[in-house]
This record gives structure tokens, sequence and C-alpha cells, in this order.
């Protein structure tokens, strides 16, 4: 019959088809830079994978964004404690044959002619792959709301990392550059709640929280690593932390030079980089995150003052300001996430143990908590008022919130009932009055000695 192929082509036919849907490892990809927590280059990890175009029927009307400063060079703490000392070494050690790795199982053969791309006045100045990745964030919010126009203002701390991503920013926003004010904000210790490092003036808050567990981890996952090159190149007497100082060059030098051979799989395998994010996912957990009792109290003043001025803008008032975005650093984003609830890895376990889901003797592959999807440089949380008439929806509200992270979409529990997961205003208003009387007592909580702290942040109304 006309149009049907011969008998004899079928099998070779069904033959490739069982190759294209049967599981082949070298279908296989793993990219590190996915997974390197706070050093990661921005991008959206699209989990759970709702769209983040507005739901249909709704229309955006307002939006905050809270947004982490972009790529820099270095952090103080990560280059004093890890890169700089294995630089240090490998400039110190001269009498290693680099080139006698290739082929083993640690291909260090890179490192004969391989220079840092860190020196000491570059730590926490911005790379210039961070100023370009502020200013497309800056093009791609002027696309996604084409209707607000310029912010009249746009906030930022004081350090001279988050004022540069922000003008950046501005930058890339304003089409004139000079029609958005930037406002910068004190990262005094004795502010209260009212900045946008909250952290700095929270007595029960420390810095080095998490570093232990993180630390136990870190010894346990680095021994076959410091095995394998200890074989490789025994001369160099290899430790934890020279391992861990490489991985995080990885992220470092490709937001510097837009790659780097640390990244290489041949030469730490794709476990060994989900061993790396779980480190720092234990002290993100334990410092800013849900093992910590104080960081949904530090996160709350951001949430609780973007919902009232988001519930302020008028649909009808056009010269109100209609965007709020607010550069700070990587400390007080995981709060945020916290006071909302998100990233939880016991939201639906009915199990309020938040520390057992975290082991220090073995990873939790299955947690919700994963820094390299809520930390990366220039991660921003953002906060959208929609107006919608959508079907189907028994709250007749015409006013919806919803939470996105990284252009990803972020359901809050409870707070779901309105199109594409979103929440009407009534429910919304009342779910953050709920947060409020759990987390809103900023100065009790954090033990606050100084006079005139406050609970509230203010910036937004000022």
């Amino acid at each position: 019959m006309k149009g049907l192929l011969p008998l004899a082509t079928l099998p070779a036919m069904a033959s490739a088809a069982a190759q294209n849907i049967l599981y082949s490892p070298s279908s296989y990809t793993f990219n590190p830079l996915k997974h390197m927590s706070g050093i990661a280059p921005y991008f959206s990890a699209q989990d759970p994978g709702l769209t983040p175009r507005p739901p249909q029927g709704c229309n955006v009307t307002a939006a905050a964004y809270l947004v982490r400063h972009a790529a820099i060079y270095a952090n103080d703490f990560d280059y004093e404690s890890y890169v700089e000392p294995f630089v240090d070494k490998l400039e110190n050690t001269t009498d290693i044959d680099w080139a006698a790795t290739a082929g083993t199982a640690a291909p260090l053969d890179f490192l004969r002619s391989w220079k840092s791309p860190v020196e000491d006045a570059d730590l926490e100045q911005l790379t210039k792959i961070g100023a370009l990745e502020s200013m497309s964030l800056g093009v791609e919010l002027a696309r996604r709301y084409p209707s607000f126009g310029s912010p009249k203002k746009v906030w930022s701390s004081t350090a001279e990392r988050t004022v540069k991503s922000a003008q950046s920013f501005i930058n890339g926003h304003d089409r004139y550059s000079n029609q958005t004010e930037l406002v910068q904000v004190s990262e005094g210790e004795e502010e209260g709640a009212d900045s946008l490092t909250p952290y700095k003036g929270c007595s029960a808050y420390s810095s080095s929280r998490g570093s232990e567990q993180s630390a136990a981890w870190k010894e346990r996952y680095t021994k076959p690593i410091l095995a394998r090159l200890q074989a490789a190149a025994p001369g160099f007497n290899w430790t934890s932390d020279d391992v861990y100082g490489m991985q995080q060059l990885c992220g470092y030098e490709s937001v510097i030079r837009g790659e780097s051979p640390f990244c290489n799989l041949d030469l730490f395998t794709p476990n060994e980089w989900l061993d790396f994010e779980y480190a720092n996912d234990l002290m993100y957990f334990h410092n800013t995150g849900y093992g910590n009792q104080i960081s949904p109290v530090i996160g709350f003043p951001w949430v609780n003052a973007t919902a009232s001025s988001l519930m302020s803008v008028g649909d009808g008032d056009d010269d109100a300001q209609k965007l709020f975005v607010s550069f700070t650093h990587r400390e007080l984003p995981p709060t945020v996430l916290v006071a909302l609830g998100l990233f939880n890895n016991t939201e639906f376990a009915g199990n309020n143990d938040q520390n057992a889901t975290m082991p220090t003797d073995r990873a939790n592959h299955r947690r919700a908590w994963r820094s390299s999807h809520m930390l990366t440089f220039l991660t921003n949380i953002a906060i959208e008022k929609m107006s919608c008439s959508s079907f189907g929806f028994e709250n007749d509200s015409a006013e919806y919130y919803r939470v996105l992270v990284n252009d990803s979409p972020q359901p809050l529990q409870g707070c779901d009932d309105g199109p594409g997961e979103s929440c009407a205003r009534e429910t919304f208003e009342s779910w953050v009055a709920g947060r409020g009387q759990l987390y809103g007592r900023f100065s009790d909580e954090c033990g606050v000695e100084y006079d005139n702290s406050t609970d509230v942040l203010s910036i937004y109304s000022s």
C-alpha cells in the first residue's frame, strides 16, 4: 500500500527507538557550577518547575526584589582560610612534576602554568562578569515589567560590592541612568531591624555558627580525595582545606575568567561536587537557615515591609513606585526564605526536628535546603502583586501575591489559594500577620541592648 514503510526497515527503527528511550550512561551530564552554593554564578534552578510567567488571566501590578550582590573576586573569609593558603603552598612547592599527573586519577598538569586570578586588592570587589550580570538583571526587569517605568529609588547596603551591583542594575534598567535615586542604607550594628543587614544588629546571631557541622562533613568527604591527590603528587602535603580551596576556585575563577580548570570532572567527580555542596548547605542551614532559631526573626522585617509596600500601591496610581529593588549580602536572603517557610526539609513530613534532616555523617540528597538554588551570586527573592480575572477559584479576590526565587515560583504553604498557586490578598495579609506573631519581635529575640532599636524595616516608606 502506498505510503507504508518496507517491513525490512521496521526492526531497525524499533532498535533505534529502544536506544533513545533506554537509559544510557553517556546521556548523564553534570555541571559543577550549579552546585557551588554561595559562589555559584547566577542561574535559575526552576524547581519545582512552575512557569515564571504570570498565571492565565493575571497581570503583575507591582513587585519587590531582594538581591544579593553580583559576583566578586573572593570573599575575605574564603580567601584567607582556603584559597590563599593553597595558592601560597603551590607557589612555594617547586619540586613537584605536575606534568606527570596527566592521565592519573588526579590530573593536575595544568598547575605547571596556572596563576591565581585573585590578588589581595581584589577581595570583595565586583568582577566584570558580576557587573555585567547585574546590568542584565536591570534589563530583564525592565522587559518583564514594561509598564512600571524606572523606579524612583533603588536601595543598597553601603558596602562597595552592593553599591556597585545596584548602580549596574540601574544602568541596565533606567535607559537614561538618571531617573532612579540610589539610596544607601547603613550597615551599622545598632540599626535594629531597620537595615538591609539586620543580622549585624542582632546579638543572637553569630557569623561562625555552622562551621563546626560543615567542618565535620568536610573532613569526612575529602579523605578519599586526599588519598588520590597524595598518590598523584606525594610531595605536596595535601590537606582537606586544600581540597576545599580548589573546589572554591572552580566558582571564583569562573566568575573572573569565565572558566576554571578546577571544574574538571576528571579532577573531582560529580559525587564529590555534591559533597562540597552539602558541606556548604550544612553551614548555611545552621548559620542562616532552619538550624538557627533566630533566622526567621532576622528575615521577617523585609517580608513585612515588602508586603506593606506592595499592598499600598494603588492599581490606578500611575505616579506610585511599582518596583522595589534592594541589594544586600548573602546572609539576608536565606533568613527571608526561612521567614517565608520555603525550602523547608520538614514541610510535608510533620516532623519538627530540623537538625535531624541535615546529618554530618552522610549527605541528605533529598533535602529541600540547597544553597545553590537560593544563594548564587545575584540571587533574588521576588514578591509579585497581581491583578487577576481567572476562572475556578472560590476566593473572589482580584488581587493576588506570589513569591519567586531566581525566577522560579515558590508556593507558600497555607497561602496558595489563587491562580498558579498564588495567594489572595486577604489570605496573604492574614498569613503575613501570622508570621509576624511568630517572628516579629526582632529586638527581644535578638537580645538587643543598644538604644533606639526597632522591629520594623521602614526604608521603603521614607
